[in-house]
């Protein structure tokens, strides 16, 4: 779940990001929403291709994260924020932590509306949104860093998140 500190963060970073015309209030276009949408969709699908043919653990684990990237950057492009080139990742992050966190929330709470759970809810959106921060860390992780034999089960734990998380997104374009 997230912290309070990470919260907080999120906030000052987006305000110095958008203070830094790193993040932009941009009016919609429907050629960029589309593209962003597709290359979610072409990312997860790649992922579930290489899972399914027992390609490159590396590589499902990559694509996976992709998925989630794109997926949450439409969301905040119709939210009207372009994310610049410049440490994209990072403030993809913050952003959806700033700007989706409530909406998704939200979301979830219809879900959930027969339960009436909206602990439960938020419970799953801070997990979803740190399923985010966690997979961009491990891209940049298992690029570098890790050994062959740890990346399958990482992989596979990859594409299930990165499912769960467009499904997630979806509901909110």
């Amino acid at each position: 779940m997230l912290d309070e500190p990470r919260i907080k963060e999120a906030e000052k970073n987006v305000r110095a990001y958008i203070e830094d015309g790193l993040l932009k209030k941009q009016s919609f276009q429907e050629p960029i929403y589309t593209i962003l949408r597709r290359n979610a969709k072409d990312s997860l699908e790649i992922a579930g291709f290489l899972l399914q043919n027992k390609k490159s653990d590396l590589w499902i684990i990559v694509t996976s994260y992709y998925a989630m990237y794109y997926s949450a950057n439409a969301v905040l492009y119709k939210l009207g924020y372009k994310i610049g080139e410049k440490i994209s990742h990072k403030i993809t992050a913050d952003a959806l932590i700033v700007f989706v966190r409530n909406k998704l929330k939200k979301s979830l709470l219809e879900e959930y509306e027969k339960a009436q759970q909206e602990a439960l809810a938020g419970i799953k959106t801070d997990a979803l949104i740190e399923t985010f921060d966690f997979e961009r860390k491990k891209r940049s992780d298992v690029q570098y860093e890790m050994k062959e034999a740890e990346l399958h089960g990482k992989a596979t734990t990859s594409l299930n998140r990165a499912k769960e998380f467009m499904l997630e997104m979806e509901k909110l374009l």
